[in-house]
């Protein structure tokens, strides 16, 4: 249990922090952080939740990182629906908490977007279904490859939560354009149950090509890298 509380919390941070950066700061008039402080509070939340818990429950905060992790053989494939409801349950209380927050705003009319992920018409820059697919796959399989390296025993100690976090802000900051930035099937759910419409009918994309990548790259490191 402290394990799947631990995931909870992880992932409730990193929507709560990440996406309430999205939906309150980055277009704050005047004094806006823009998408490299949204960028940049994605990073952080990862960064400060693998140091609090990550010798606690490994840090995943992600089913695709929890994926990618079993196929890379570091993680049991018992656990994993243990792990995905407790991070997709993380990620749907601070989405709930961030709505009760943007609702108590004095000219609240509408949540919008959300901070949620989509393609086409709901891609922030227009970008197509199959660029949003290769661009999610590409950025969670090197995400992956980020967790697996900087987590090895030969890796220097106490280093792995800074990459992984400065890792996820350089995702952002290619990404945030092309699908808003998902490669977290969790973060994608929770901010589409509240935005609706056409954000949760494009939701299967945010659960394929994020947890194919993961998986796809996990072996690539299995193979390829694990005992290099």
């Amino acid at each position: 249990m402290k394990k799947l509380f631990a995931e909870f919390f992880g992932t409730f941070w990193l929507v709560f922090g990440g996406c309430g950066s999205a939906v309150f700061a980055a277009a704050y008039p005047d004094l806006g952080i823009g998408f490299a402080g949204v960028a940049l509070a994605f990073g952080l939340t990862v960064l400060t939740m693998a140091y609090a818990f990550g010798h606690i429950s490994g840090g995943h905060f992600n089913p695709a990182v929890s994926f990618g992790l079993w196929a890379a053989g570091k993680f049991p494939a018992k656990e994993l629906p243990k792990y995905i409801i407790a991070q997709v349950a993380g990620a749907i209380a601070a989405a709930g908490m961030l709505y009760l927050i943007l609702s108590g705003k004095s000219d609240f009319t509408t949540i919008g977007g959300f901070a949620s992920n989509g393609y086409g018409s709901l891609s922030p820059d227009g970008y197509s279904m199959t660029a949003a697919l290769v661009a999610e796959f590409i950025l969670t399989g090197f995400f992956l490859l980020i967790i697996l390296g900087s987590t090895n025993e030969r890796a220097p100690k106490g280093f792995a939560p800074i990459a992984i976090g400065l890792g996820l802000t350089l995702i952002h900051l290619i990404s945030i354009p092309i699908t808003n930035t998902s490669v977290n099937p969790a973060r994608s759910t929770s901010q589409a149950l509240f935005a609706g419409g056409e954000y949760v009918s494009q939701l299967w994309l945010f659960w394929l090509a994020p947890i194919a990548g993961a998986i796809v790259f996990g072996m690539i490191h299995k193979v390829f890298f694990d005992k290099a």
